[in-house]
C-alpha cells in the first residue's frame, strides 16, 4: 500500500503532492515500482495535528480520487479518513477501501461501510491524534488491542460490514511507546482475530528513530521502515503501507526467495 498524503504538514511528505498533476505523478511512480494500492490522505493524523474540517479534506482529495480513477481504471485506491461524510465522496467517486484510524468508533462511518462493498482498514488508536502521544498507557497492550479488534469486529458486522472485507491494524505509533509498539509487531499473531488479514504501516514512524538513533535519518532512509517492516512480515504481517514502495516491493521480494525457495523467479 503506498502512502499518498495530499496535506500540507504530514510529518514526512507534507505539502510535496498536494497539487493533483504532482499527486497523480507520484502514484503512478509507487504503482511501477510495485504497490498494490494507493492510499489517499486529506488529513495529517500524525501527533499533535490540528483536526481538518470536512469540506477542506475533500477538496484535497476528491480531485485526486477522480483523477486517479479516469487515469488507471484497475489501481486499487483507498481512503484515509476517519469522516463518514469523506469516506462517502471517496467511494462515490471510485476508492475502493476506508481506511479508517479511529476504528469505526463512528455509527455513520459503519453505516456508509455498509452501504458500500468496500474493504475495510479497521485501526487502534488511543487516544486522538492531538492525545494520543501524551503518556499513553496499558496493562497489557496486545491483550487490549486484541479485545478492542474483537469489539470492533462484533459491532462492524452487527451493522451490516461483513468481517472478509476488514484488514486489521493495531495503530502503531498511534498512543503507544517504543515499547508498545515492539510489544505489538512481536504479538502480532496473537491480533488475528477471526482469520483477518494485518495491516503493517510503520513507514517513517517516529519510534523508528528512537531506535535508530536518529530522528532525521530514520526519516530519510528507507533502510529502518524496511527491516522492521521484514521482522513484521515474519510474525505475522501480511500488508505494509510505506512511503518507500520500490525498496519495500524489493526485499519482499529477496524474504519471499528464502520462505518460498521454489518460487522465487
Amino acid at each position: 500500500m503506498g502512502i499518498l498524503n495530499v496535506t500540507p504538514d504530514s510529518f514526512s511528505d507534507g505539502g510535496r503532492y498536494t497539487g493533483v498533476e504532482a499527486a497523480v505523478a507520484h502514484a503512478r511512480d509507487m504503482v511501477q515500482a510495485g504497490a498494490d494500492m494507493i492510499d489517499i490522505g486529506g488529513e495529517s493524523t500524525r501527533p499533535g495535528a490540528v483536526a481538518v474540517d470536512e469540506a477542506e479534506e475533500l477538496r484535497r482529495v476528491l480531485p485526486v480520487i477522480e483523477a486517479l480513477r479516469s487515469a488507471m481504471p484497475t489501481l486499487r485506491l483507498s481512503i484515509d479518513t476517519r469522516h463518514a461524510a469523506v469516506a462517502r465522496a471517496a467511494l462515490q467517486a471510485g476508492a475502493d477501501v476506508v481506511n479508517d484510524i479511529t476504528g469505526l468508533a463512528d455509527p455513520a462511518m459503519r453505516a456508509v461501510c455498509a452501504e458500500f462493498p468496500c474493504g475495510v482498514v479497521l485501526m487502534h488508536m488511543q487516544g486522538t491524534p492531538q492525545t494520543m502521544q501524551i503518556a499513553p498507557h496499558y496493562e497489557d497492550v496486545v491483550a487490549e488491542v486484541r479485545s478492542f479488534f474483537e469489539e470492533r469486529l462484533a459491532l462492524a458486522m452487527a451493522d451490516g460490514i461483513a468481517a472478509e472485507r476488514i484488514c486489521l491494524d493495531p495503530g502503531i505509533g498511534f498512543g503507544k511507546t517504543v515499547e508498545h509498539n515492539l510489544a505489538l509487531i512481536r504479538g502480532l499473531e496473537s491480533l488475528r482475530v477471526q482469520n483477518r488479514p494485518l495491516l503493517m504501516a510503520l513507514s517513517r514512524k517516529r519510534f523508528l528513530g528512537a531506535l535508530w538513533g536518529d530522528d532525521t535519518e530514520a526519516r530519510q532512509s528507507s533502510l529502518p521502515t524496511v527491516v522492521m517492516s521484514l521482522q513484521a512480515a515474519q510474525y505475522g504481517a501480511d500488508m505494509h503501507r510505506v512511503h518507500d514502495v520500490a525498496d519495500m516491493r524489493r526485499a519482499l521480494a529477496l524474504r519471499a526467495a528464502v520462505c518460498s525457495p521454489n518460487n522465487w523467479s
